[in-house]
């Protein structure tokens, strides 16, 4: 096959295209819930994540979590190269449940927060958080 000056732009322009697609790994986002629930399916209720609607920088987004009786809350974003953010474990002598911390996101994505109680179950929560300055190098 030939390639031509035309072809050859025809699938640089496609590339570029596709490049600039937004970045979704909710199955690396869905393999590392996985691992935390150790395959078991998360219920919803409670648990709160409170995140902002629009995010001006994704260098600094300020979350937090509050899951009463929860032994463990992990938080993910489903776009970021690696999608496991931070994992919080609370002792039986913890006064509450709640975990705050400000997180980098690679673009608009859901951010998703899942529990897992003091009975053995799981909970999870979603919140999409729109980025206008890219966190991770965008």
């Amino acid at each position: 096959m030939k390639l031509t000056r035309r072809d050859a732009l025809a699938l640089g322009l496609g590339a570029t295209a596709a490049a600039m697609l937004p970045f979704r790994a909710s199955a690396a986002a869905d393999d590392a819930i996985a691992a935390f629930t150790g395959g078991e399916m998360a219920g919803e209720g409670g648990i709160t994540l409170t995140a902002p609607e629009i995010a001006e920088n994704g260098n600094t987004v300020p979350i937090t979590v509050d899951a009463p009786g929860a032994v463990s809350i992990a938080i993910f974003a489903a776009g970021n190269p690696t999608p496991g953010v931070a994992t919080f474990n609370f002792g039986p002598l913890a006064g509450s449940q709640t975990a705050s911390t400000r997180i980098r996101l690679a673009g608009t994505q859901d951010v998703v927060a899942v529990a897992k109680m003091a009975d053995g179950s799981f909970v999870q929560t979603s919140s999409t958080v729109k980025v206008t300055i890219g966190g991770c190098g965008g």
